[in-house]
């Protein structure tokens, strides 16, 4: 483990896949294994998506001040079995609903406990789910939570997805999808899900079942 500090400068976020950041008197410090990668943000920081939400009950609520970024047509129907999210860049499995993830697969359903959840999005590859895109296994994974979180569109329900969406179709809205975020006080029992009838997200034990949507990309 090394420590690197690095001056603070205006318009520059700093980042690294094992960082833990400490902002004080405008320096940032980190201690990583891994490199430090910094990529310009122009000078008001990291962009923050639209909920999607446009009823306001108040002056200064969400759907009054509508803040964050949004993309014209942000969603790509690949025509290979995957969805490109232009917002994100993630590259999301069209099928919410797939029965067989790879040959060994017999769990026979998408609802499944979260480790088998695992497995489904990492041995997901081409011919499955309805996948023309020449991908294997390894290429696929389950989202994190963050990552699942980036497609609610929080103005709409039953799915909560934005309207046009390829994957609404698919997307069951009578139960959860994993996420493959654990929760912290109870990391080997529990994990987190969405609801995609409501857009409610909270935590289960890994042994209940919960549909899967894979994903690829993303850094």
């Amino acid at each position: 483990m090394r420590q690197t500090t690095l001056k603070n400068r205006t318009g520059w976020m700093i980042s690294a896949a094992t960082m833990v950041f400490c902002l004080a008197a405008g320096t940032i410090s980190s201690q990583a294994a891994d490199s430090v990668v910094v990529i310009p943000m122009g000078n008001h920081g990291a962009p923050v998506a639209k909920t999607g939400q446009t009823t306001s009950t108040m002056p200064g609520d969400d759907g009054a001040l509508q803040k964050g970024v949004s993309v014209s047509g942000r969603f790509k129907d690949n025509g290979n079995g995957t969805v490109t999210d232009g917002l994100t860049g993630l590259i999301w499995l069209k099928e919410g609903q797939c029965l067989k993830f790879f040959s060994e697969d017999t769990t026979g359903v998408n609802n499944r406990p979260w480790g088998f959840a695992i497995d489904a999005a990492n041995n997901l590859a081409n011919s499955f789910c309805n996948l023309t895109d020449g991908s294997k296994a390894g290429d696929w994974r389950l989202p994190n939570l963050k990552e699942l979180e980036s497609l609610m569109d929080l103005g709409q329900a039953n799915p909560v997805l934005p309207i046009g969406c390829p994957l609404a179709a698919s997307t069951a809205t009578t139960g959860y999808y994993w996420s493959s975020t654990v929760y912290a006080p109870d990391p080997s029992k529990s994990a987190w899900h969405i609801h995609f009838s409501n857009g409610i997200v909270l935590t289960d034990f890994k042994t209940v079942n919960s549909s899967v949507r894979a994903v690829r990309g993303g850094q």
